[in-house]
């Protein structure tokens, strides 16, 4: 650069560039203005003025192109840079070009999507950002927006407002995109913490013991309220939100156990359940010696009030006993019978009272006549029997 000569940086500042095109419209005037006079002269010696009123024209018309061209030039050389009292998310920036800006907006959306959201549910916490929830920016749309503010005006306007750095007052928002695929999946990977699964009631013979659970309620996330919550916290940027946890009811309930029989065969005992509630319980004679009483769980199939007994053994214990015997006193079944799903086996009342409380019958359960009658008038149909050793 010679001495003397302005920095270069002053010939890229717009209205340095400007400035440059001053002197050529100027010169350009005072060309007009000689071609002008010289036009009048010549046209003095004639006596014609048209080529005077010529020349004016053309003066004028030199003088508004060239600072229309200066005007052009300068608008083509600033285009790169937003207009001045531009703001994107609150932030000014007017007289920024692209990368300056993007720099700028870049830093303001870090401080959204890494600030901290605390997320809750059923005692548990996690603390993430909107940026790990999938949250984005779009920066760069919103620098072309600002720069774009532009093209709504005309060149004179954005030339004055350039030139004269006058603001346009324009507030542009920073958008933020929120994601529910990325948030619902962060939802399922707290569910597996959160989630306690329900636990049915239970009634049952395990290993020869007889096995009772009551029912309770679990939890778990609501998959799709708390990804909606999540997504709506993002969008207001709060820094903290309860997510919802649902009640997950268990499919067997302690109260949908119904009845229950359980004869304990180490005790030679009855035991009524309502749900897992002994609400009776009976002495009983099961099988001698050499008999079986089924241990297993079976269900009452039918219920018989003074039943007719059939000979089951007419070729063995039965041999001398008749094929049937009526209902009434010495009826091996007494006044009722239960009849379980287990071939030949019943719980019936007996006229045999000193046989109860012992091992005395051929694998049938044997009670007392009115405790039998009692039972009956308890007992539903399909209500569940167990027999335990």
């Amino acid at each position: 650069m010679s001495a003397g000569a302005p920095p270069e940086s002053d010939l890229r500042s717009p209205s340095k560039r400007l400035a440059r095109w001053i002197p050529l419209a100027a010169a350009a005037f005072a060309f007009a203005v000689y071609a002008a006079t010289a036009a009048r002269t010549i046209t003095w010696w004639d006596g014609s003025s048209y080529p005077l009123a010529a020349v004016t024209l053309g003066v004028l018309a030199i003088v508004t192109a060239g600072t229309a061209f200066a005007a052009y030039q300068y608008d083509a050389s600033t285009s790169h840079r937003i207009l001045p009292g531009v703001s994107v998310g609150g932030v000014d920036v007017g007289g920024m070009k692209s990368d300056e800006a993007v720099r700028t907006l870049r830093e303001l959306a870090e401080k959204t999507l890494y600030s901290e959201l605390v997320v809750q549910a059923a005692g548990h916490s996690w603390n993430v950002t909107p940026a790990s929830l999938g949250m984005t920016a779009d920066v760069e749309g919103a620098v072309a927006r600002a720069l774009a503010v532009a093209d709504d005006l005309s060149l004179a306007s954005r030339v004055y407002h350039r030139l004269r750095d006058v603001p346009v007052d324009v507030s542009l928002d920073l958008p933020f995109d929120e994601h529910r695929r990325e948030v619902k999946a962060f939802v399922q990977q707290a569910f597996d913490e959160v989630a306690v699964p329900a636990v049915d009631a239970r009634f049952a013979l395990v290993d020869g013991e007889l096995v009772t659970n009551r029912s309770h309620t679990g939890r778990e996330l609501a998959i799709g309220e708390a990804t909606d919550q999540i997504l709506e916290a993002l969008g207001q940027r709060t820094d903290a939100v309860a997510v919802p946890v649902q009640t997950v009811e268990p499919s067997v309930t302690t109260a949908a156990l119904g009845q229950s029989i359980v004869v304990d065969l180490s005790e030679n005992n009855l035991y009524l359940y309502d749900g897992l509630k002994v609400v009776a319980d009976y002495p009983v004679a099961t099988a001698a010696a050499g008999y079986t009483t089924p241990v297993g769980t079976w269900e009452v199939v039918d219920k018989r009030e003074n039943p007719t007994w059939y000979n089951p053994a007419q070729d063995s214990w039965g041999a001398d006993l008749p094929p049937t015997i009526a209902p009434g006193p010495g009826n091996p079944l007494g006044t009722r019978a239960l009849y379980l799903n287990a071939p030949g086996i019943r719980i019936h009342g007996t006229y045999s009272s000193s046989s109860i409380g012992t091992y005395a019958s051929h694998g049938c359960i044997r009670m007392y006549i009115s405790d039998s009658e009692e039972l009956f008038d308890l007992v539903d149909m399909g209500t569940r029997v167990i027999i335990k050793p």
